[in-house]
């Protein structure tokens, strides 16, 4: 395989309801370089969700294969699919779900102490990733004391504690007004590009996604990609 930090070959998903069976993923292929971040969109029930858990070996697709840093991982037992999202993956989801009794930097130093990380250093990192996200003044305060945003944001770091390879983003900012979400998105996008990690970002919003380096959209179960921001730049329009 190459060295693309994700790759989904003739990925297939299948669910059973009833006795009908519904094709949510159709022979999905998606290549993510290293410090490429894809937009992902497509309207609800399009399989988005579907699709990240796989790339995110949290669910197994019924066929196909899914690579990260080119090794296969089809197949591996729940042991090895543990080891490799906390080894490699970093997720932010709609609902940021910190613990309620931890502060912002203990929410970000505890999945580091897990990894095995010296306090010390889990310290040094959880700061630097919440003054970096806007949030130095408030890295005392638990979740019930933070706005949706801070929440969020809190959640942003946390995923990139561990300094993974591949960040999976399902709507993150999906449950903030307007003004936040682009504030919260836009401050995601700068830290994951000066981190260097490759993303792949499932969003509504098309005005977001257009500011990824390239946008994919699921339809009818099919991934079809939709452009590359280097053309977007020359004028081309590929909707």
């Amino acid at each position: 395989m190459n060295n693309s930090t994700l790759t989904l070959k003739n990925v297939n998903k299948s669910f059973m309801q009833g006795n009908e069976q519904l094709d949510v993923l159709k022979g999905v292929n998606l290549e993510i370089k290293p410090k490429e971040i894809v937009a992902l969109i497509g309207p609800s029930g399009s399989g988005k969700s579907t699709l990240l858990q796989i790339a995110g070996l949290l669910d197994e697709p019924t066929s196909g294969e899914v690579y990260i840093n080119g090794d296969l991982c089809t197949g591996n037992n729940d042991n090895m699919r543990t080891a490799l999202r906390r080894d490699y993956l970093g997720f932010v989801y709609q609902y940021h779900n910190l613990l309620p009794d931890f502060d912002a930097a203990e929410n970000v130093i505890l999945p580091q102490l897990i990894a095995g990380v010296k306090y010390k250093e889990a310290r040094d990192k959880a700061l630097w990733l919440l003054n970096r996200l806007g949030l130095g003044e408030r890295i005392k305060h638990r979740p019930a004391e933070l706005s949706g945003g801070e929440q969020q944001r809190v959640a942003i770091a946390r995923a990139l504690a561990n300094t993974p390879r591949l960040l999976l983003a399902d709507e993150p900012t999906g449950n903030l007004d307007p003004n936040t979400s682009d504030n919260v998105f836009l401050a995601l996008l700068e830290v994951v590009k000066e981190t260097g990690l490759s993303a792949l970002v499932a969003t509504h919003n098309i005005d977001l996604a257009h500011k990824m380096d390239r946008e994919v959209s699921l339809k009818d179960g099919r991934l079809i990609d939709v452009r590359a921001t280097n053309f977007i730049a020359k004028g081309e329009n590929f909707y």
